[in-house]
């Protein structure tokens, strides 16, 4: 009588074990972009007053630029998303006056990626115009209508002369924003470019 009356609980106490395996081994995943937003948004602006107070220091440097999205440019400051992040990696010609207009079409070598996530130590490559080491003498440079890329690397390629290779740190705001595609929202997004050439739309 008493062995019946114990079944229940003993097959309670079971299920409820069994439940709790199932939890820990869920617990044991690990999420590909966990605190995703958080992690994003924090290094973008440790970087973004990285970036203002070395410029601050020396507003000659040419190492890095703070460069105002093309699409908000007002006498105010703004917020610091309003801006993209340059490291210069390379210069073309600087004395060259010429810069690609909204309306132009340009050709480009160029590589996105992700902040590095579980799996992806470097970051995931999520677009590029070439596979394995960049060469510019033997990759064939992407051409595209500027009018048609996000802001942030629209505002950096407005700011390129020719033969220019910048790394370029865009804020999701000026990037692929909040809402989850192919790339995860709120992602900050780390463009390595170079730009080749532009002309006039035809």
């Amino acid at each position: 009588m008493k062995i019946v009356k114990l079944f229940p609980l003993m097959l309670l106490m079971f299920m409820a074990c069994m439940t709790m395996t199932s939890c820990s081994e869920e617990d044991d995943t690990v999420e590909e972009y966990a605190n995703w937003q958080v992690v994003n948004e924090t290094r973008f602006q440790q970087l973004s007053d990285s970036v203002k107070l070395l410029l601050a220091e020396n507003p000659d440097r040419k190492d890095w630029k703070r460069l105002k999205c093309w699409a908000k440019m007002t006498e105010e400051e703004g917020a610091d998303t309003d801006y993209i992040l340059v490291k210069v990696l390379g210069e073309g010609d600087a004395a060259a006056s010429d810069m690609p207009l909204y309306t132009d079409s340009i050709s480009v070598h160029y590589q996105g990626r992700l902040l590095p996530s579980h799996s992806y130590a470097e970051g995931y490559v999520f677009d590029q115009s070439y596979y394995g080491t960049f060469n510019p003498d033997l990759c064939l440079p992407s051409k595209m209508q500027l009018n048609t890329l996000i802001s942030g690397f629209t505002t950096a390629v407005m700011n390129m002369h020719r033969g220019d290779h910048w790394l370029v740190y865009i804020p999701h705001q000026l990037g692929y924003g909040a809402t989850a595609t192919a790339i995860p929202a709120y992602s900050l997004l780390i463009f390595d470019i170079a730009l080749v050439d532009f002309w006039p739309l035809q």
